[in-house]
């Protein structure tokens, strides 16, 4: 769909920032990229066992702290790598805007090859230039169990769209857990931001509930960047959903997840309860949840990660809310400090904050810093 991208490229322009501004949103932009990855790297060890083998392996509370997995404490899996080629299209989407060319669906589907191609390759590959600088890093090239319907949405050049998804039947998390720093671009109109993250989750996750509930926790990720409360941003996200056939999965399990704050004390049977199936609204539902009674950023987590469903996708999903919505400073210190690619994560963070906040003084179609546009080329 063109449309959307044609007509309302005015709907994308930012605000004046003054620095208090932009101090807080690139807080929230560090919190919600480091909130997911600390969120992944906690759920990651104990992904695919039931509370029962959980509490076997680590105590009767279950995992409370960061624990191995792919041989190291703090490992990421393959939903923050791909959350981090989303930013890199993101900034590479308004660098390129400066040619004339205006099509982020287009410019987040290239990043996500170049994703797909670290899955492939041994390493980084010098002689394509144009990959920018994060295609570089060397830690990205471990391949974290993806989802067959990455590997098959991202195997060959072809765009999936709404109209023609990748993997019709797919209904898994994936796409929305990379979908939050659809979220971080708050000088665009919310139902912008929920188109973007439909069109994207498209490209792997065809299904209409797995798309639309893509769209719904970016809006809400969007809702916190601005400051909203949680309940705020879920009933912002109500709002944007109900105009959009088959949003009523969508809409009921963010129900579900609001009506479940009022049952009583949280804890592991009603998260699993939440998460049903661990198709895609579910899973945004359960992290609605777990941010929503967090007492804080290490509770909401660890509430995240200890249950029947899928762990990762559950904290990863859940610290990128807590992040957005309280900014870097309230995450753990002693996970960041063992988490896995924190400098690229933070390097990224801040490029991204630096781009949405003062873009025009890197780039225009007059000129641009030669040293932006080596890390975010234009091709």
């Amino acid at each position: 769909m063109d449309g959307p991208w044609e007509v309302k490229v005015g709907a994308t322009a930012g605000a004046v920032w003054g620095r208090t501004e932009q101090q807080d949103f690139r807080s929230r932009v560090r919190g919600t990229l480091l909130g997911l990855a600390v969120g992944d790297a906690l759920g990651a060890p104990v992904d695919g066992l039931g509370i029962d083998g959980i509490r076997e392996a680590y105590g009767a509370e279950g995992l409370v702290d960061l624990a191995p997995a792919f041989g190291r404490r703090g490992a990421v899996t393959h939903l923050t790598q791909l959350t981090l080629f989303s930013v890199d299209g993101l900034i590479r989407a308004q660098v390129r805007r400066d040619t004339g060319a205006w099509h982020p669906p287009t410019d987040l589907h290239r990043a996500y090859l170049r994703w797909a191609a670290t899955q492939r390759d041994w390493g980084p590959d010098e002689r394509r230039k144009d990959d920018g600088w994060l295609a570089r890093e060397e830690w990205l090239y471990a391949r974290r169990d993806p989802s067959r319907a990455l590997l098959l949405g991202l195997a060959d050049e072809t765009m999936g769209t709404p109209e023609a998804p990748k993997n019709p039947g797919e209904l898994g998390p994936e796409a929305a857990a990379r979908s939050a720093p659809f979220g971080l671009l708050v000088g665009w109109e919310p139902q912008l931001v929920v188109q973007l993250a439909v069109e994207c989750a498209a490209q792997t996750h065809g299904h209409p509930t797995a798309y639309l509930a893509a769209g719904a926790y970016a809006v809400i990720v969007h809702a916190l960047a601005l400051g909203e409360s949680l309940d705020g941003a879920v009933q912002r996200g109500f709002a944007l959903l109900a105009a959009r056939p088959g949003h009523q999965p969508v809409s009921d399990a963010l129900q579900h997840a609001l009506g479940a704050v009022r049952q009583g004390l949280p804890g592991p049977e009603r998260v699993a309860q939440l998460c049903g199936a661990g198709t895609a609204e579910s899973l945004v539902g359960a992290a609605v949840y777990c941010a929503l009674v967090a007492a804080d950023v290490r509770h909401g987590l660890t509430l995240a990660v200890n249950h029947d469903g899928p762990s990762a996708a559950t904290g990863a999903l859940t610290g990128a809310l807590l992040g957005a919505l309280h900014g870097e400073t309230a995450l753990p210190p002693a996970w960041l400090a063992e988490l896995e690619g924190r400098p690229t994560i933070l390097e990224l963070a801040d490029d991204f904050a630096m781009e949405m906040t003062q873009g025009p003084a890197l780039h225009s179609p007059a000129g641009a810093s030669p040293g932006w546009l080596a890390r975010y080329p234009r091709a």
